[in-house]
């Protein structure tokens, strides 16, 4: 009897204070999104009615002030809703959110201690080595290497149209064509090898990369999951032993490669040969022609470890196929769609191309691809309508008074702006649902520059946004300079649920194409 009561008391006790917890932002007198218990704000991501951006978005949409109180899981976090408030905690107030408040643990979990997750020093002086690979000179000795998996793209496109001729359907799934191409570029770029997905769909890179996409390893989705919403549990599965099999399956690969290399002194213009620089000397450099040589060193005497360099490459790898795929695709949808749209792009391609001597089937070169500037305007447009990723996430790293308000944001909490909410909003953009490119002509700016944040902004931006830049513009206009989209009626993208925190097409994003006279 009385271990009865115990137990009915004890489990009050633990409803109060739960319900406490959830109170924390109303007692404090900020607006607050109501948790479901004992969930949070994640009781339709945990049910997969909703990936956790699209949550994000919906609560955005729900509220009105600068900042809402939302609880993942029990943890109070704040969802940033005003855009001049959020770049401000992003560049000018950086020294208060300076770190993303995910879990990382360098000594016994080193293949996650990539430039995404890391805080502090640590993430900045690997920043600050890192920075020089991705400049303008670097990127256009790599850009051959792009070019080439573009003409694999369209060899692959034409015979797939050739079977349509023969009675096939003329119907491509683009966002996984993209995805391809993509991924062969990291494949080709980040780990150095030979690899043609479009005639080998089984190599080895793209069985690892499907069996990332696909896998249910629920230790996996577990841990990835902590580390964003409960550190300490990410913290416990290491210490245990928990490492990812993808992880592991991508650094012995890349360790393959390197020592390859090393051994019979292959040089390649792409980046993980400056991993090996990097490697070896503890810096890239800033010259463009000299920094490919290669350059080793004894093991005792390396600056970074294997693992080091194999988990930034996979930050690369991720970040950069879903970036380069989603954008390329969803350009080519909206284009679709838009016929003055589609012959603005395909006439400047083709006066582009006369400008640089270069016929439709040449190759491409690195100052044509940077000359189309109204690609350029399509690609932002693209980006402000489907952000790569569609919530920012940083930590109060300490007490924050939020302008404007009589609030203060306690150091420790967890800080999320919906990106998607905010891009999509019409006090920032007009007509958010239409595809206007023209919105950034230099001389319309009709929109709150403030507002546009797609590569995230000041010191924790993306450091390979011109890269991706560049490996969609090659992408797109491959497809117009060979192949002819057919119109497609207007209808708007709807996404389904997915464990990643990007936006996935719930019925992909299918275009018909036919050859280019």
């Amino acid at each position: 009897m009385w271990a009865i009561l115990l137990l009915i008391l004890a489990l009050g006790l633990l409803y109060h204070l739960l319900m406490r917890q959830y109170s924390s932002w109303e007692r404090l007198g900020v607006d607050e999104e109501k948790a479901k218990t004992p969930m949070g704000v994640l009781n339709t991501v945990l049910k997969r009615e909703r990936s956790l951006g699209m949550a994000l978005s919906d609560i955005y949409k729900r509220h009105e002030g600068k900042i809402v109180g939302i609880y993942l899981l029990n943890r109070p976090s704040i969802l940033v809703r005003d855009a001049q408030l959020a770049r401000q905690i992003m560049t000018s107030d950086f020294a208060s959110f300076h770190d993303r408040g995910l879990h990382v643990d360098e000594e016994n979990d080193p293949l996650n201690a990539n430039l995404f997750n890391l805080k502090g020093s640590s993430w900045r002086n690997l920043r600050h080595k890192l920075t020089p690979s991705f400049s303008s000179g670097k990127i256009k000795g790599m850009f051959g290497t792009i070019d080439d998996v573009g003409d694999k793209m369209v060899q692959h496109l034409r015979g797939v149209l050739e079977g349509a001729e023969a009675g096939a359907d003329n119907e491509i799934e683009m966002k996984e064509m993209m995805t391809t191409y993509a991924v062969d570029i990291i494949g080709s770029v980040i780990f150095g090898l030979e690899i043609d997905s479009f005639s080998d769909p089984n190599n080895e890179f793209r069985a690892i990369s499907n069996e990332e996409a696909r896998s249910n390893s629920r230790l996996l989705k577990m841990h990835n999951l902590a580390m964003f919403i409960c550190p300490p549990v990410a913290k416990l599965m290491n210490r245990l032993g928990y490492e990812s099999p993808i992880l592991i399956a991508l650094r012995d690969m890349m360790k393959r490669t390197i020592e390859f290399r090393e051994r019979n002194n292959v040089v390649r213009k792409d980046l993980l040969q400056l991993l090996i620089r990097l490697r070896n000397t503890g810096k890239i450099g800033e010259d463009d022609d000299e920094v490919w040589d290669i350059e080793t060193a004894q093991e005792e005497l390396k600056a970074m470890s294997i693992e080091k360099i194999a988990a930034q490459a996979f930050l690369f790898y991720v970040a950069g196929s879903e970036s380069t795929a989603a954008a390329a695709a969803f350009t080519l949808y909206e284009l679709a769609m838009y016929p003055e749209l589609l012959k603005e792009a395909r006439d400047e391609l083709d006066a582009v191309l006369q400008r640089h001597n270069l016929q439709r089937t040449d190759k491409l070169t690195y100052e044509a691809v940077q000359d189309l500037k109204f690609l350029d305007l399509c690609l932002m447009e693209t980006l402000r309508k489907y952000p790569g990723l569609p919530f920012l996430n940083r930590v109060c790293t300490e007490e924050y008074p939020v302008p404007g308000t009589s609030h203060t944001i306690p150091r420790g909490t967890p800080i999320l702006i919906s990106l998607f909410g905010i891009h999509r909003d019409p006090v920032y953009f007009p007509n958010p649902e239409g595809y206007d490119p023209h919105r950034f002509d230099a001389d319309n700016m009709n929109y709150d520059q403030a507002a546009y944040m797609p590569f995230g902004e000041g010191p924790r931006h993306c450091i390979a946004l011109r890269m991706g830049k560049v490996n969609s513009k090659v992408a797109v206009a491959k497809i117009l300079a060979n192949f002819d989209l057919v119109q497609a009626p207007r209808k708007e993208v709807e996404f389904r649920f997915d464990e990643a925190p990007v936006m996935v097409p719930k019925d992909g994003l299918k275009l018909r194409l036919n050859k280019r006279k």
